[in-house]
């Protein structure tokens, strides 16, 4: 029995770093309101309009 709960432990020991993960670990810190990505094209002026335009057609009814 002793056999069987040291092959265990080493095989838990070694399946420990492959757990791991090799991805960068930087995060980015948040701001409330503030929007941190890339620029979106839907946000300029004329389209955001259109968005709009779109949502007035389509949500009459409520």
């Amino acid at each position: 029995m002793n056999h069987i709960s040291y092959i265990l432990m080493v095989c838990a020991l070694l399946m420990g770093p492959a757990a791991c993960s090799y991805e960068s670990r930087q995060t980015t810190v948040h701001e409330p309101g503030v929007y941190k990505g890339a620029k979106d094209p839907l946000l300029a002026q004329q389209k955001q309009q259109e968005l709009i335009d779109r949502f007035k057609l389509v949500q009459t009814d409520r």
